[in-house]
């Protein structure tokens, strides 16, 4: 078992779900599902989570690209004070920015983060989205989906569903900041 630090967490690595190789797949077939699912990607608008769902939409938008050869908007979104479990994280938020060049209003939003748990950052993102203006429709692209939801708020695009315990760690990996791709199971050290 590999020891190391995750977002600032002590973890150790059991098992690994996806490879880079199996992560791009993923990929590949979340961006095939978008297109089809969204008939008109020219109203599309990608809205990466911070952190690794940023990557995670500009990867799917080059896909996109690469498909259809039509650019769809790519936005960063910082949901820190639309946490409603935000004094239990960090008494203060480290505040990021939000960056979506372009207004949402009309267009069919896709929220893309890494995994989806409790559904309270799909939630919150959903809130800061809807501050920045009124979209057509809200969809979510998800990596992985490791169920244990306590709001009901569903994914519309899942690389991979991995059942796992409240108490394993789910790490996803992208190559923009950990230098690699992949999907880990992990428990806290």
């Amino acid at each position: 078992m590999q020891r190391e630090v995750f977002d600032g967490l002590g973890v150790v690595t059991r098992k690994q779900i996806l490879d880079s190789n199996a992560f791009n797949r993923a990929l590949t077939r979340i961006a095939h599902e978008i297109l089809e699912k969204n008939r008109e990607p020219r109203n599309l608008c990608l809205v990466g989570i911070k952190t690794r769902g940023i990557p995670i939409s500009k990867r799917l938008a080059n896909k996109i690209m690469e498909f259809e050869g039509i650019s769809v908007l790519v936005g960063e979104l910082d949901i820190s004070l639309y946490r409603d479990d935000l004094t239990e994280l960090d008494k203060l938020p480290h505040l990021q920015s939000t960056n979506i060049q372009g207004d949402v209003t009309g267009k069919d939003v896709v929220l893309v983060d890494d995994v989806i748990f409790t559904g309270r950052t799909a939630r919150a993102a959903m809130d800061a989205l809807m501050d920045l203006g009124r979209p057509k429709t809200i969809q979510l692209a998800v990596m992985v989906d490791r169920g244990h939801r306590e709001l009901p708020i569903r994914p519309d695009y899942v690389g991979k569903n991995v059942p796992t315990s409240k108490d394993e760690i789910v790490a996803v990996k992208v190559s923009e900041i950990d230098q690699d791709d992949g999907v880990f199971i992990c428990e806290k050290e």
